[in-house]
């Protein structure tokens, strides 16, 4: 966008406009240097066909269409923290830079020029990399004029004309995955204060029907004092296995498994099944409702040592770790220690920088890590911290390294020899101030 100068003199507000705009320039100029450095970062550090079949060593990533340049797993951490990005953000950063240089020419020649935004450049590419080359090629022919001020729907047009034209077995898949809109969403992870998880679901009519019924006969034979939804949704919990109206538990399905965990003089209690907290109160109703088994586990004191002569910890000495840190302790890593936590979703055919799917990675929890490697470094809790598979096999097979003081937090030296230090890795609390029951 061209601007006109009209000269009024040096006034302070023209300071500050001329200032402004030369600001800007700088940092678009900045901006598309960075972008250079992730393409040559991956020039540097290459990697071969992808190989899915390897589950624990190192291994070459797609972080791009077809096509494109391949990465070596192992240096993707190091870039990522050198922009301030998380692991996983920095591999979708590099992911971008690859393919605008490899996959769009046309607007990655644009990008170099200042025409098109970077910004506006990588949601193109984010957008192209399920596209097949030609499809790639297609979308930067007709977008590489307009690019800059193409809105988001021309773009997904685009983006969806070239899917039919180049990829017709793909663009039938998506047809059939988007008519099919039938689910069950438990939604965990936005339960409310006072201990209720919102679910959502769609189904066809029979199946429709047929619950219903079951739930409105269930409901009908509780206790009638008890309001009518209440009991509806109360039904829930005996389709999984719970048995509100048979004290004894006898014939019932086996249930499910809550953890609880408090500490002194807190008021709250933490719910380990989802990442809240709820009332004392509610978790004492949980408690005292009929047909409720309720087991109070040996107290875990955090600020015990542990120890073992085997390599393997024991049970004990797993749930010890895993409630002094419950994320991995990798700069910028939020994956949960403990399996069940949904993290957040990832496009299903990308491969996380870390290695496997998003999918795999939730379902697996954490890994426990001797920092000081076995026998050398002894099974105890003093050496056993819990990162993800990923961070995990990155200290594995890498020259990545950390420490750990309980008042500084984690650092961690990279192969390169820069340090990183998260004061506030994970344990959040005195750990000889929590305890554990479930």
């Amino acid at each position: 966008m061209a601007a006109t100068i009209t000269t009024r003199g040096n006034s302070r507000e023209e300071q500050v406009i001329t200032a402004a705009r030369a600001t800007r320039d700088a940092m678009t100029g900045l901006e598309v240097e960075l972008l250079l450095h992730a393409v040559e970062w991956v020039r540097l550090h290459p990697g071969d066909q992808v190989d899915t079949s390897v589950e624990w060593g190192m291994r070459e990533l797609e972080i791009a269409g077809d096509g494109a340049p391949t990465v070596d797993e192992g240096a993707v951490a190091e870039f990522a923290l050198a922009i301030g990005h998380s692991t996983d953000s920095g591999r979708r950063y590099l992911g971008d830079a690859v393919e605008l240089a490899h996959r769009l020419p046309r607007i990655w020649a644009r990008v170099l020029s200042g025409e098109v935004a970077v910004w506006k450049a990588r949601r193109i590419a984010q957008a192209t990399m399920s596209l097949p080359m030609e499809g790639a090629a297609a979308v930067d022919k007709a977008l590489y004029f307009v690019a800059a001020r193409c809105s988001y729907a021309e773009l997904d047009r685009q983006v969806e004309k070239a899917r039919k034209e180049h990829d017709s077995a793909e663009t039938e898949r998506r047809r059939a995955e988007a008519a099919e809109k039938r689910h069950v969403d438990v939604h965990l992870g936005a339960m409310t204060y006072d201990g209720l998880v919102p679910i959502t679901a769609m189904a066809d009519v029979p199946d429709a029907v047929a619950f219903e019924e079951y739930v409105a006969t269930q409901a009908a034979g509780m206790d009638p004092a008890i309001p009518l939804q209440v009991r509806r949704s109360m039904v829930l919990g005996m389709l999984g296995g719970r048995r509100h109206d048979d004290p004894a538990g006898e014939g019932s399905a086996p249930g499910v498994m809550v953890f609880v965990h408090t500490r002194p003089g807190q008021a709250t209690a933490d719910v380990d099944n989802t990442p809240s907290t709820t009332t004392v109160e509610q978790v004492r109703e949980w408690c005292t409702r009929a047909g409720t088994k309720v087991t109070i586990r040996p107290v875990i004191d955090l600020a015990e040592e542990m120890t073992t002569d085997a390599y393997t910890p024991t049970e004990r000495m797993v749930e010890q770790v895993k409630l002094r840190f419950s994320e991995c302790p990798f700069p910028g890593c939020h994956r949960p220690s403990r399996p069940g936590h949904k993290a957040k979703k990832r496009k299903k055919r990308m491969t996380t920088a870390t290695g496997g799917t998003a999918a795999s990675a939730e379902q697996h929890g954490s890994d426990l890590d001797h920092r000081l490697e076995w026998p050398e470094g002894q099974t105890t809790s003093s050496n056993l911290f819990p990162p993800c598979r990923g961070h995990h096999r990155l200290k594995t097979f890498t020259d990545w390294t950390y420490d750990y003081d309980p008042a500084a937090g984690f650092t961690w030296t990279s192969p390169l020899g820069y340090t990183y230090t998260d004061p506030g890795t994970h344990p959040g609390t005195d750990p000889g101030s929590r305890r554990h029951s479930g």
